[in-house]
């Protein structure tokens, strides 16, 4: 039985798609397999050794300490894609919402409950709220991946002439982008052309204030800017100061912050990107499927500290090892085995290292052992 442990509220339908014969959720386990989260904070959390893996229902990880997980051999996932959709809704909203006024007028509007002749009295001050039409501009997608390419592609079926952006496009990402997106090399061009800017980028320290003073000074005047990714990609301050002096028009985020709460052309959601059901129910089927496929196969798929690695399971006897991306380590593995090897994978990223091998026999106490003493060998399972 494997037990895993559940941080936040997790979606039934994702929690349904374990094995009860073989899983065991709770938020109360003290030694556990794997966890489940959503965005609780895990960088103070003491993890047992028992822990082998932790899925991240959604798609950025900054609450879970990546570097502290890699160490221990604990493997990471995300879930990219599943909440996709949802984002890209909310971002054709932010689109319509920064061009015309609508929360604005619809906060003054309220504010004249009581008047007489209410409606003729709402009409006459429509004029404060008028904003420009979407259709024709240039947006600018900073970002192309799951969420980017449906954002750039609905934004062309809605007449707008789309430049993207994303030095790291996928095989996948381009082969789904839409011909008429005009994919661009250099972060300046959006910069200095769109009318429209919406950023869809994972936090990292490349990505941490991209949209900088000095970015902002670079846009059109009077452009209008989207975040729905996260809030330390914007230097909030430079934005700020930049409503006020009417470069940027406005400004929709879904992260809040004081500076931006004081600027009237701005509108701040509360974290709605992927606050659907629907997403909620991908993010959490897809995690428990990676958690699943990892315990029982093996078989890493979405993990952001380790390699993806996949090697057809029929049954059998199966190793799996993280180590250190260094060299003989393969040869080193296959000595300290002593057994026929019938298959193998092996993957690397970065410092680190993920190989599978299937032998004949069942592996002993001792095998196993020897495999762990290996200079740079991080965690041994067997299967």
């Amino acid at each position: 039985m494997y037990n895993v442990k559940l941080y936040n509220k997790i979606s039934k339908v994702g929690l349904d798609a374990f094995d009860a014969a073989k899983y065991a959720c709770s938020e109360d386990f003290e030694d556990y397999d794997a966890v489940l989260v959503r965005s609780a904070k895990l960088h103070d959390v003491q993890f047992p050794q028992s822990l082998k893996c932790i899925a991240r229902a959604g798609a950025g990880v900054n609450n879970i300490p990546l570097d502290r997980c890699a160490e221990q051999g604990i493997v990471v996932f995300n879930t990219p894609g599943a909440n996709a959709n949802a984002v890209k809704e909310l971002a054709i909203c932010a689109l319509l919402l920064a061009s015309r006024k609508v929360v604005q007028g619809a906060n003054w509007v309220k504010g004249l409950a009581g008047t007489p002749d209410i409606g003729p009295a709402a009409e006459k001050g429509k004029s404060t709220y008028a904003g420009p039409e979407i259709l024709g501009k240039k947006l600018g997608v900073i970002g192309l991946g799951a969420i980017g390419v449906k954002v750039a592609n609905a934004a062309v079926g809605l007449d707008m002439e789309v430049w993207g952006y994303d030095p790291f496009l996928s095989v996948d990402g381009a082969l789904a982008l839409s011909r008429a997106v005009k994919h661009v090399t250099q972060l300046d061009e959006i910069l200095a052309n769109c009318d429209y800017i919406t950023i869809h980028v994972p936090l990292n320290n490349d990505t941490r204030g991209i949209l900088s003073a000095d970015a902002i000074e670079r846009m059109k005047d009077g452009v209008r800017v989207i975040n729905l990714a996260r809030g330390e990609l914007v230097d909030t301050k430079a934005m700020a100061a930049a409503l006020a002096s009417g470069k940027v028009a406005a400004y929709v985020s879904d992260f809040a912050s004081d500076e931006i709460l004081a600027q009237e052309n701005a509108v701040t959601l509360p974290h709605l990107g992927a606050s659907t059901p629907e997403s909620e129910d991908n993010c959490a089927k897809m995690a428990v499927h990676e958690i699943t496929e990892y315990l029982e196969k093996g078989t890493i798929r979405n993990s952001v500290n380790f390699p993806n690695l996949k090697v057809p399971y029929e049954g059998g006897y199966r190793i799996c090892m993280i180590h250190r991306n260094i060299p003989n380590m393969i040869a080193s593995i296959t000595a300290a085995v002593k057994c026929n090897i019938e298959n193998m994978g092996n993957r690397s990223k970065g410092d680190y290292a993920y190989t599978i091998i299937d032998i004949a026999e069942k592996p002993t106490e001792a095998n196993l052992d020897a495999l762990r003493t290996i200079g740079g060998m991080i965690s041994v399972r067997a299967l």
